[in-house]
């Protein structure tokens, strides 16, 4: 995107041109024999058939600024998760495979439950949760970057760029947050686009002015699943077990550290990965469930920064998302035509009222349930009750990958 606006909460870290990479990627090379770099890639055992995981490995065999991948393997059996080691024996940079159904890891995780620690059903919040302390335990990074899997446009400028606010110590940001356009012949996107920027504005326009609700709205793309932060970071940030998240990883941020810390970073003028299916008719599937899960997490934190969500408010909230969102189609209209883009305005309607039922839904269930879905625990307090527990994950995890 090519101006240089700045928000106001957060520092906007724009591309600019071409000339930037190389000065940054041999920096990064020299930061790293200091303060080393560890990138978390949740994964599933299909994903390694997929062209999108093939190119991403492929990637890293240039990359000399990163120091360990942990792939957090879920939904594999063993002798997948031995098929997932070989595909990654032999590569440049040492790969560490965390096989989440690793039955002593399940032990690990009865025993943390049996002491009163809530660990919440499989998915990828649990799998990013575990490799977070398995970093920890490995003591070896001061800056750990995460991204998905499945993203088929993967470069290391993009890698890069995500990596160096937190890595350079002449800048003084905690955390950085990947944004991008999500566009082919058409534009995509579009639970960001449809849903969450316009519940952050319409949140805005019943509530007025709260500094939470400021740095929500400063989020180009609160969505993206790319992130770093520096490690010490990963002990007090707790995780959603569902889709929400990355909207709660940056509520955790704001909690623990200042904006000022804080920055969004363009990795990329173009982004593609693997699209959801709406799931229309069932809220338990696709993109109808993720964004249920995201508007329960959503509220649960606005009501936790002193937000008032009583059912009058909660109905203007409605009302007025289904306008904003329905405004903001015509404006993207006009981006697709401009662009030459495909646009399918009765598809975007659709989506619209699709959102609109999963956020009424969610906002029903939050006035039942006001605390909202449970978090997974910092690893603060896992240490503090267990304080031989990131060792024992370290030796299991090790035994695995020999």
């Amino acid at each position: 995107m090519s101006d240089f606006y700045q928000e106001r909460v957060i520092t906007t870290l724009h591309i600019l041109g071409d000339r930037g990479f190389p000065k940054i990627e041999a920096e990064l090379e020299q930061i790293g024999k200091t303060d080393r770099t560890t990138v978390i890639i949740p994964a599933l055992h299909s994903d390694f058939v997929r062209p999108a995981m093939q190119g991403i490995l492929d990637v890293y065999r240039d990359v000399r600024f990163v120091n360990r991948i942990i792939v957090a393997l879920g939904g594999a059996t063993a002798r997948e998760m031995r098929e997932a080691r070989a595909l990654l024996r032999g590569h440049p940079i040492p790969f560490t495979v965390l096989w989440m159904d690793n039955p002593g890891l399940r032990k690990l995780f009865t025993r943390l439950e049996a002491g009163g620690l809530w660990l919440g059903p499989d998915g990828k919040g649990k799998s990013c949760w575990t490799s977070f302390g398995l970093a920890l335990a490995q003591d070896e990074a001061k800056i750990l970057a995460l991204h998905d899997s499945d993203i088929k446009t993967f470069n290391k400028e993009m890698l890069a760029r995500l990596i160096y606010p937190v890595a350079n110590p002449n800048l003084t940001f905690l955390f950085s947050k990947g944004y991008y356009a999500r566009y082919t012949h058409k534009l995509h996107g579009r639970v960001t686009r449809l849903f969450i920027l316009p519940l952050f504005k319409a949140v805005e326009n019943v509530i007025g002015a709260h500094p939470f609700i400021h740095y929500l709205n400063a989020f180009r793309y609160p969505l993206a699943g790319e992130f770093a932060l520096d490690i010490d970071l990963t002990r007090v940030i707790r995780f959603p077990g569902d889709w929400g998240l990355e909207v709660t990883t940056l509520y955790e941020v704001y909690r623990n550290i200042a904006t000022k810390r804080v920055c969004q970073v363009e990795i990329a003028e173009k982004y593609d990965h693997k699209h959801q299916s709406l799931s229309a008719k069932d809220a338990g599937a696709g993109l109808h469930k993720m964004v249920l899960d995201i508007s329960t997490n959503v509220l649960k934190n606005l009501a936790a920064e002193g937000v008032v969500l009583n059912f009058g408010i909660l109905k203007t909230i409605q009302k007025n998302y289904l306008k904003v969102a329905e405004d903001l189609i015509a404006n993207y209209h006009a981006e697709a035509m401009i662009n030459d883009f495909e646009f399918d305005r009765h598809d975007e309607e659709t989506y619209v009222e699709i959102f609109f039922k999963a956020f009424v839904a969610a906002s029903d269930r939050f006035l039942k349930e006001p605390v909202g879905p449970r978090m997974l625990p910092n690893w603060n307090r896992i240490t503090a009750a267990y304080p031989r527990f990131l060792d024992e994950l370290r030796d299991l995890v090790a035994a695995d990958n020999e």
